[in-house]
């Protein structure tokens, strides 16, 4: 991505499927822009709020035009604490969820999730790797893949 129009444009791509219990999980390079692709996700699916990092909150909650929004960082939480917060009742809600260093967690997803990778390119860019696990989210990787979005097995978003 050369610029965050790119990334609000792929945001706005993933947010057209969302629906009530998908879950995106996040992660990738130190400031390469987890939490700026979570704030067009939550735009797109029509969050009238200002979306800013959960990292000390650890969760948020946001209604969206359609469903809510639930926003994670799990950066700062050990395994054992992040199992006591109950997080399968949002991962199984009625809304979305984006977990931002989803891998620190990685047991505790569910199974069928979107993995979005992001990391530093050269000259300020972001690079996306994606890859579904599971229905509905490979057939969705598997349709940007043949429109350009691509997935992990693409190379540079």
């Amino acid at each position: 991505m050369r610029d965050e129009r790119e990334t609000a444009a792929l945001a706005q791509k993933i947010a057209a499927k969302a629906h009530a219990g998908a879950l995106l999980a996040l992660d990738g390079d130190l400031g390469a822009g987890k939490t700026t692709f979570s704030q067009y996700f939550a735009k797109a699916i029509g969050v009238k709020e200002i979306v800013n990092s959960p990292t000390f909150t650890i969760i948020k909650e946001y209604d969206g035009a359609d469903m809510p929004f639930y926003h994670m960082d799990v950066y700062r939480l050990s395994m054992d604490e992040a199992d006591e917060l109950g997080l399968d009742e949002y991962f199984f809600g009625n809304g979305v969820t984006i977990v931002e260093w989803a891998s620190l967690i990685e047991e505790l997803l569910p199974e069928n999730r979107l993995n979005i990778y992001i990391e530093h390119g050269g000259d300020g860019e972001r690079r996306f790797r994606l890859t579904g696990i599971g229905e509905p989210y490979a057939l969705w990787c598997a349709e940007w893949n043949g429109i350009g979005a691509g997935n992990d097995d693409s190379g540079k978003k």
